[in-house]
């Protein structure tokens, strides 16, 4: 089973790309984030294309800004959008949609940037960041978090940690949010995979930016134990960033055994390399 993450700012902006990546990549589950499209908008633009190409979909969104989507072609059930109990900024804001998909409970998630360290913002989002963590504690079973977390975990995920000394997605308070995710527990499974390798998924529109790899890892896969002991490749495809009218994120990709009738059970990860 191939899981996939991808920020794609915009899908109606990025459906040249998107459509295309999806034929060449046939990822059997995408989490999307950054929509920017309210659920019937996304509908009426995506409904045919993807059921062409044998998707069932789950989209939470709005006009303008946030939304997220599940898409999948190995079944979508018990479909939740949004976070009721979670905080607002003022109000609820469409950042999470859950479903069930081929035995792996997904969750697609675009956690609030934090614009500034004293910002309103930055409050919001470890209040949301919080509330993710209670939710994500009552689940049970195969479980898979992807998305943009707005979060680089360590200093090695970002290209020059002075150049974000005092900015957010770096902060200790926001790291410290993220480890309380990860003792769920849940593994980061790019980082398990390439514990010492240079890898970003965002690249500032700026040019240069992209073509010089000064970037970030801010887009992640987080897996539980009967998830993570099924990854056999996870990489970021940076092809999917280059050319015309890209995102500024690329998608994070992570493959799984198949596990027969729903066993779960560890695997050997083939050697390779990731994917630039």
């Amino acid at each position: 089973m191939r899981v996939a993450t991808w920020n794609v700012n915009s899908v109606k902006q990025r459906l040249p790309r998107l459509l295309p990546w999806l034929d060449e990549r046939r990822p059997d589950v995408v989490c999307l984030q950054e929509t920017k499209l309210a659920d019937d908008a996304f509908t009426a633009l995506l409904a045919e294309p993807l059921t062409a190409r044998g998707y069932e979909f789950a989209a939470h969104g709005e006009s303008r800004w946030n939304g997220v989507a599940v898409l999948s072609r190995v079944g979508l059930a018990d479909v939740v959008p949004g976070m009721p109990d979670g905080p607002g900024f003022p109000h609820q804001e469409a950042r999470v949609v859950a479903a069930t998909c081929g035995g792996l409970r997904v969750y697609s998630v675009y956690v609030p940037n934090g614009r500034t360290p004293d910002s309103a913002h930055y409050h919001y989002k470890l209040a949301w960041l919080a509330a993710l963590r209670s939710r994500l504690a009552g689940e049970d079973g195969p479980l898979v978090v992807c998305g943009d977390v707005n979060i680089a975990p360590a200093d090695a995920d970002v290209y020059d940690p002075a150049a974000y000394a005092g900015h957010t997605h770096v902060t200790a308070p926001e790291r410290a949010a993220l480890g309380r995710l990860l003792d769920l527990p849940l593994r980061d499974v790019v980082r398990d995979r390439w514990p010492d390798e240079r890898v970003f998924t965002y690249w500032d529109y700026r040019a240069g930016m992209f073509h010089q790899d000064l970037g970030m890892r801010i887009d992640l896969v987080l897996a539980s134990p009967a998830a993570a002991d099924r990854v056999v490749a996870a990489w970021v495809d940076r092809h999917a960033r280059k050319g015309t009218g890209p995102s500024d994120h690329a998608p994070v990709v992570v493959d799984l055994d198949t596990a027969p009738d729903g066993a779960i059970g560890p695997v050997v990860p083939p050697p390779s390399r990731p994917r630039r």
